[in-house]
């Protein structure tokens, strides 16, 4: 199985209130990315989730799916 990894350098700046880190503002582009990167994981998940209900359903070969629409 081949695997990418995307790379991120996240630039944050973080907000104190009352001593405490309360805020963390990020360039727009990064927090794209990050959106992005989530969108993926939900997307992964709903896959999983999709595969694992049909796992005991039947298929039907590729090969003979396109035999049935040749006869039309």
């Amino acid at each position: 199985m081949i695997t990418t990894r995307k790379t991120m350098q996240l630039n944050p700046q973080i907000i104190e209130k009352g001593g405490k880190k309360e805020f963390v503002v990020l360039p727009y582009e990064e927090y794209q990315a990050i959106e992005e990167l989530i969108e993926d994981y939900m997307d992964l998940i709903d896959l999983r989730e999709a595969k694992s209900a049909e796992q005991d359903e039947s298929s039907v070969p590729l090969d003979e799916v396109i035999k049935e629409l040749k006869k039309g």
